[in-house]
């Protein structure tokens, strides 16, 4: 026997609410399948880019043309965003440490500079950072003495720019979480006669591994995405990141390579995703503070 007792007015709003969360999704999922469609096509515009390849149509060509010719520069933004995204987190939460865990005077003069170093756009210090690299400290000259190339200076320079740019955001987030803490702890630790030092590496530093999780996962995303530093500071050639390569993949005077686009990026962005699984967990309860 059929149902036929009318909806509630809850009903009916439990139903729009899942209509307009299937929608968003569908909204934003969209894109990304649309971007996987053309890239396992042997022809992009054969059908509509949202539809699966048509029989005898699927090819994973793309992929394999995309992942060799983004290996190199995959390679170097990892040489890039590792030692650049630990750096900058451990001397973020360390000079948080120091400007909320510490008392000393000018404190609020100098964490007013890192607030201010957040809001420093790139665009601002492109000409200085370049003339910086090539005149004052000509880093990719310093490295040909111990026998090295000069784009592993290049990408040196990169790493640094990276660190010192993201010290300033990593400082304000770990400054907001460090306020949290118990100062009972610290100051029963200092009576027992803990140093500055010892209290931050057995105390402070075991603490902070959820908004690690955040700055890192943060940082690890923003250092792989970038393009502009890495366009100006390094440029094409052996030691470009991989969004270098990745702005000219597909492209030629006779025609878009839809395909070979879309594989690029879901190879280039790979290693986000990986990162977002191993560190999603804490990431969550760092946010979730």
């Amino acid at each position: 026997m059929t149902d036929t007792t009318p909806l509630t007015g809850d009903s009916w709003r439990r139903t729009a609410l899942y209509a307009v969360l299937v929608l968003l999704v569908v909204f934003y999922l969209m894109p990304l399948w649309t971007g996987l469609m053309a890239s396992i096509k042997a022809d992009v515009l054969a059908t509509a880019p949202f539809l699966p390849p048509a029989p005898g149509g699927f090819t994973t060509i793309h992929w394999t043309r995309a992942a060799n010719a983004l290996a190199g520069g995959l390679m170097n933004s990892l040489i890039l965003a590792i030692p650049a995204t630990i750096l900058s987190a451990l001397l973020g939460s360390m000079a948080a440490y120091g400007l909320t865990t510490l008392d000393w005077r000018y404190q609020v003069p100098v964490l007013m500079l890192f607030i201010a170093g957040i809001f420093i756009p790139y665009q601002a210090v492109l000409i200085p950072l370049s003339k910086f690299w090539a005149s004052i400290v000509p880093i990719s000259d310093l490295v040909g003495i111990v026998g090295l190339q000069g784009w592993v200076g290049d990408l040196i320079g990169l790493i640094i720019t990276h660190v010192a740019y993201g010290i300033p955001i990593c400082t304000l987030l770990f400054r907001t979480y460090y306020k949290d803490f118990n100062d009972e702890m610290v100051e029963a630790a200092r009576i027992d006669g803990a140093t500055t030092h010892r209290i931050y590496r057995r105390i402070i530093l075991p603490l902070s591994v959820p908004m690690f999780a955040v700055t890192l996962i943060y940082q690890f995303t923003q250092i792989w995405n970038d393009l502009l530093f890495a366009l100006v500071l390094v440029g094409p050639g052996a030691g470009a990141p991989v969004t270098v390569p990745l702005s000219q993949l597909g492209a030629s005077l006779s025609e878009v390579g839809f395909g070979i686009r879309m594989a690029g990026a879901f190879v280039a962005a790979l290693p986000t995703i990986i990162v977002y699984v191993l560190f999603g967990e804490q990431f969550a309860k760092g946010v979730a503070t």
